[in-house]
């Protein structure tokens, strides 16, 4: 049985003095800070030839394209990761806050612009809706802010082991908010203005769940985005996994690169991590972030029952031309809201009038592209390939993808990206069956879906039942779940589970 400490979180019994990491992004790498902060000796390994993991980087012909995560928020989570080694984030990391957190597009041709100031977006608000619904965005904005302070402690930001782990004067105040009530439901509670209904609960899908299945709860993910703000990595999204790992290799973690690992498990324990080329990390404890982390090691169950977050097309350019008035990021919302759910979660087939994340961070950051160019990042939400969760194996991606990207450049055209086909100069585009040749479950990168029975205790835990004993797990498959600002806590969440300190 794992140890318990102070009575309250299991830990890793025995000694712990030498971890192995398995996975250089973002959650290995907090793991990895907070662990060697600790004491212990550290030692991270990855397939790849460099840090990431899914905060993946194409750099070609002038162009830097961040093929992962396009959205930053919550900074102070990795600032916490770097103070683990006695570290400044500032140090090491510009990060730029955006003024503009994001343009709604929508398909009537009006357009909203969400800003960090909370004034400035409520004028907004009402230029388009009315003072009535500027009126109910500061209420909004105020419910927003009291949920997640009910839930970090609860749902977030603690391992869990237990549905009574949750028992406490903060699930009751979330039961009386309505936290567990729909969110589209908890949303039009506030707004009447259709747009401003999509605006709030499209962060739903970064769940993997549509908005008329999740539970109010995740509304929280607008808080860190809208509420809280949006910020840019100087150098794009990737230089944060680089920057945690140089602060990493400088504190003495050490990291193998481009190397495969096995999992040597001697009695109940593992004893060793090897190498594909034939070393051997003796290990007191490791830490896995693979997507699917019971295909890694021996003896871990899978969930039972899983359901997947649905997946995405990915197209990431860097294109010879301006795009002038163009924001950072835009959401575009078709004209289709429902029935597009629908065809995503239920039908598996791709959303007919898909809503779509655009992101121009090369208006913010001009070392992105050469003189003339732009980077833009496309993301259209599409059927995982599980059918249980909704999607679809028989999609063929490989066939349908050229037709797939032709629509996209068409949707992008006719809506402000005029000319962009013709602009191209590098691209990558990236479908279900890459992120699954990239070890990523049903061929998602959002990995399993917050569902009520995958959230908070019911989701896989960071220190499991099954399995050697002296394994923890971090990453998206795990608590706290999907998203940048959620992995960087799995990894401390992991280290706790090392370390039995908060850290």
């Amino acid at each position: 049985m794992s140890g318990l400490r102070n009575g309250r979180v299991r830990t890793v019994p025995g000694r712990t003095d030498r971890v192995v990491v398995v996975g250089a992004g973002l959650a290995g790498l907090s793991a990895a800070l907070r662990l060697r902060g600790a004491g212990r000796e550290v030692t991270v390994v990855d397939r790849a030839l460099s840090p990431g993991g899914r905060a993946g980087v194409v750099s070609r012909a002038g162009y830097t394209l961040d093929t992962g995560p396009s959205v930053f928020t919550a900074p102070e989570l990795v600032e916490d990761a770097f103070a683990a080694v006695g570290e400044r984030m500032a140090d090491r990391l510009t990060l730029t806050p955006l003024e503009t957190t994001y343009r709604a597009q929508f398909a009537d041709g009006s357009h909203l612009d969400v800003h960090a100031d909370r004034a400035a977006f409520a004028a907004e608000v009402e230029r388009l809706c009315g003072p009535a619904e500027a009126a109910a965005l500061h209420r909004y904005l105020d419910d927003l802010a009291e949920l997640y302070r009910l839930q970090l402690r609860t749902f977030i930001d603690r391992n869990l082991d237990s549905p009574l782990d949750l028992a406490g004067p903060e699930l009751v105040q979330l039961v009386r908010r309505g936290g567990f009530r729909r969110l589209s439901s908890h949303v039009e509670r506030f707004f009447g203005d259709d747009r401003l209904r999509r605006l709030f609960s499209f962060q739903a899908l970064y769940a993997g769940v549509s908005p008329f299945r999740a539970i109010a709860a995740y509304a929280v993910i607008a808080q860190l985005d809208i509420g809280a703000g949006v910020w840019h990595p100087e150098g794009g999204i990737g230089a944060v996994p680089r920057a945690m790992a140089a602060a990493a290799a400088d504190a003495g973690v050490e990291f193998r690169y481009g190397v495969d690992a096995e999992l040597e498990v001697e009695g109940s324990r593992v004893a060793a991590v090897r190498l594909a080329g034939g070393d051997r990390l003796p290990a007191d404890a490791v830490v896995v972030t693979a997507d699917a982390p019971h295909r890694l090691v021996p003896g871990l169950r899978g969930p039972r029952r899983p359901v997947y977050s649905p997946s995405c097309v990915a197209l990431h350019l860097g294109a010879r031309a301006t795009f002038p008035g163009q924001a950072h990021h835009t959401i575009s919302f078709g004209a289709s809201w429902r029935q597009v759910f629908d065809e995503l979660t239920r039908d598996g087939r791709p959303m007919s009038d898909p809503s779509l994340l655009i992101s121009m961070p090369s208006v913010t950051d001009r070392s992105l592209a050469p003189e003339g160019g732009q980077v833009l990042s496309v993301v259209a939400p599409t059927p995982n390939l599980d059918p249980r969760s909704g999607g679809n194996p028989d999609l063929d991606w490989p066939a349908l993808a050229p037709r797939y990207r032709e629509e996209l450049l068409a949707a992008l055209d006719a809506r402000g990206w005029t000319g962009v086909g013709d602009a191209i100069e590098v691209e990558e585009l990236l479908t279900p069956v890459d992120w699954a040749a990239q070890g990523m479950a049903a061929g998602t990168p959002f990995a399993l879906a917050h569902t009520f029975g995958q959230t908070g205790p019911f989701r896989p835990s960071t220190l499991p039942r099954s399995g050697p004993e002296n394994v923890v797990l971090a990453g998206s498959s795990v608590q706290p779940g999907v998203g940048v600002p959620m992995v960087v806590l799995s990894g401390r969440l992991a280290a706790e589970r090392i370390t039995g300190v908060r850290g």
